[in-house]
């Protein structure tokens, strides 16, 4: 079984909070989330508040690089399987779930939903095909 590769788990990290920060922004959806939360939410995050977002996804990076590893993935085709899996089986289920018992407006839930599919779909499959060492 191969190690963790913490520089590729540290790349894949910047690159979801990145493509995250993007979503989110009024370059895609960041007014109709704006909207959509009402008060609850701001343009801006505080400094403090972007920093725990960085480690949020780097928990998130790091349960899915083991989850790769655990499962033994090599190729993008599984990791994506593996993504798409996790992407059905917990955001969606929550957000219908919200949607369903919390009133939440399903066009947020499904901002959030579209959030959460980049996530698990780049960080596995990024894990999957960064290159490997010889000695791993």
């Amino acid at each position: 079984m191969r190690r963790l590769n913490y520089f590729a788990l540290a790349v894949l990290t910047v690159v979801a909070f990145v493509a995250s920060s993007v979503w989110y922004s009024p370059l895609l959806f960041g007014r109709q989330f704006l909207e959509l939360s009402g008060g609850n939410a701001s343009g801006q995050p505080s400094p403090t508040k972007a920093l725990l977002e960085l480690l949020r996804t780097f928990v998130l990076a790091f349960v899915n690089a083991e989850l790769v590893r655990r499962l033994n993935i090599e190729d993008w085709k599984h990791a994506l399987e593996l993504g798409l899996l996790l992407w059905v089986g917990f955001p969606v289920i929550l957000l219908t779930g919200s949607i369903l018992w919390q009133n939440v407006p399903w066009q947020l839930a499904a901002i959030h939903s579209g959030d959460w599919l980049i996530k698990l779909i780049l960080i596995p499959v990024g894990v999957a095909a960064w290159p490997k060492r010889a000695s791993e």
